[in-house]
């Protein structure tokens, strides 16, 4: 039943005057587009080592000043994709990006949405639509689509933050772009302070405000906190995992991808099930031994990994007396969008 013609089974000039009229035979290639059983994704578990990263990473600033770079990155390339395509996943880019004391990468706006993951460093800053978002570890960071945004550095040491974008996805759909522009003016009010608790929202007594992501940046001492008091909470609760959201709809915090911290517990092995879309790791503390099916990944603070979809992944704390932490992105927001989300366990 699966036995389909080939290409090369039809005549010659068959093949040849289809092509003269920008036509092509489906049932060659039909098993290629629709797989049984389940997709066959370019992805492919990848592993990227900081320690690996960073001197390169140092290096380029030698190399390339900020004026010539506008954003010095260094991207993590998965190679099931092809390193010319510079994406980790389907949807999914990522990169490394460095900023020097004194630095400022000049503001600028596009279509793909971004995240920043603070890797280490202290005294820079994002600005997301007038808002100064401070950078310290681990603090996550929302550059929206369209949105105008920039970096700066008044400390004394390098920063590091991992970059998440839905890229590929956007630039496959042609519709890809960028908009440079002039550095903002820094507006009062953040957002990470108005909605700092939660279940409490600030009251809109006269107007509520016109928004679409009130809140631009996640700071990690509240997501740690938030995890501790979880795992201790719930004793009971196998995965200790938060959803980084929209504190006024509840929805995942960008339209895209979506943005979770776990907590792995001392000694602990949890399993996650197989699901659709693909998944990245980034250590924020600890370490951790990641399982994608035949292939295992020790990663320390600041490795990053990617697994493929509809892969189950092993994750175990390498600590025995401390817990570890994830930082996660994966595609599920648009997998459920889309209507293709499945969790098979």
């Amino acid at each position: 039943m699966n036995d389909l013609g080939k290409l090369e089974d039809l005549p010659a000039d068959y093949r040849a005057e289809l092509t003269s009229h920008n036509l092509v035979p489906l049932w060659p290639s039909l098993r290629g587009v629709l797989p049984p059983g389940k997709p066959r994704p370019n992805t492919r578990a990848t592993f990227w080592a900081y320690n690996t990263i960073k001197p390169l990473l140092l290096k380029a600033g030698e190399l390339t000043p900020i004026e010539k770079a506008e954003r010095r990155v260094l991207v993590l390339a998965n190679p099931g994709h092809g390193l010319e395509k510079m994406q980790a996943s389907a949807a999914m880019y990522l990169g490394m990006q460095l900023l020097l004391p004194g630095e400022w990468a000049p503001s600028h706006r596009h279509t793909p949405n971004a995240v920043r993951m603070i890797v280490e460093g202290e005294g820079a800053y994002t600005t997301v639509d007038g808002e100064k978002c401070p950078m310290s570890r681990g603090d996550l960071i929302l550059t929206p689509t369209g949105l105008w945004h920039e970096h700066g550095h008044d400390g004394d040491q390098p920063v590091v933050w991992l970059d998440v974008l839905d890229l590929p996805l956007v630039y496959y759909m042609e519709a890809s772009y960028h908009i440079n522009g002039e550095r903002q003016t820094v507006q009062p009010g953040r957002g990470d302070r108005q909605y700092a608790r939660g279940g409490m929202l600030p009251t809109p007594v006269f107007e509520r405000s016109a928004k679409t992501y009130p809140m631009l940046r996640y700071p990690w001492a509240e997501a740690r906190a938030a995890l501790l008091t979880m795992g201790e909470d719930m004793p009971q609760q196998e995965a200790v995992q938060l959803t980084y959201v929209n504190p006024e709809t509840g929805e995942d915090a960008e339209n895209i991808l979506g943005f979770y911290a776990l907590m792995l517990r001392p000694g602990q092995s949890l399993r996650l099930p197989a699901r659709s879309p693909a998944c990245v790791f980034h250590v924020i503390e600890g370490g951790a031994d990641i399982t994608v099916e035949d292939q295992a990944f020790s990663l320390t603070e600041a490795d990053t990994c990617c697994a493929p979809g509809y892969t189950a992944v092993t994750l175990k704390n390498r600590h025995a007396d401390k817990p570890t932490f994830v930082f996660m992105a994966d595609e599920s927001p648009l997998h459920r969008k889309l209507g293709v989300y499945e969790n098979r366990g």
